[in-house]
């Protein structure tokens, strides 16, 4: 089950064919195509903590690593079929009254690419993402004064998050959220509950790595 989510509350409830009747989401049209594995900000995070320059490679000898050991393991293969399984949580949220400069500083304190924004009752209003804050267009030229920048980093993350944004159900079955992010370029969708209170986040990177888990997964019957 999936629902859409804005500032005005929820605009949409029901199944994958649904909701892409819907048309395109309101800033999600200025998402970039999926990145290749590697650039995903997860895989980012995780050459960070490494102290490395080479996010792809760390990617890739993770998923060999991975195949490795998957390929000695004597542990049976269990289904693996919902989002409840492979999310995220508890998940770094931002509340919608925090500014851009106080999102970033959250962003990078946890070493995330994007996080949903929730009003003061912890429900969806948006998705926040650093790589579109980073946008060419958005950033103040080197020569703008001191002032345009700050400027910048004291707006309303409401004014520049995606909004409204497709979140997903618990229950909701991994390929239909695969095929979500693939239809709408989105880096991962928010999980909620049945009031829209954000609950976990699931991503590409998730998926990836339910994909080479040890033990191995099976992601159907």
């Amino acid at each position: 089950m999936f629902s859409v989510y804005g500032r005005s509350g929820r605009t949409f409830r029901g199944s994958l064919e649904e909701l892409r009747q819907v048309g395109p989401v309101a800033g999600v049209a200025r998402t970039r195509a999926s990145a290749a594995v590697g650039l995903d900000p997860w895989d980012h995070a995780r050459a960070e903590a490494l102290q490395t320059a080479a996010p792809l490679d760390i990617a890739h000898r993770t998923a060999l690593d991975s195949y490795a050991q998957t390929a000695k393991s004597d542990i049976p293969r269990q289904p693996l079929t919902e989002v409840g399984a492979i999310m995220h949580a508890p998940v770094v949220t931002l509340p919608d009254s925090a500014t851009v400069e106080q999102a970033w500083q959250t962003l990078t304190q946890h070493h995330i690419g994007q996080a949903p924004v929730v009003d003061a009752d912890g429900v969806l209003v948006g998705l926040l993402s650093r790589a579109e804050l980073m946008q060419q267009e958005r950033l103040p030229g080197p020569e703008s004064h001191a002032l345009v920048w700050r400027a910048l980093l004291m707006q309303s993350v409401v004014d520049v998050m995606w909004t409204p944004v497709p979140s997903v159900a618990v229950q909701t079955d991994i390929r239909r959220v695969a095929r979500v992010l693939l239809d709408t370029g989105l880096p991962g969708l928010p999980v909620v509950d049945d009031e829209g209170v954000v609950i976990g986040f699931v991503s590409r990177s998730d998926i990836l790595r339910a994909v080479v888990a040890d033990p191995p997964l099976d992601l159907w019957t």
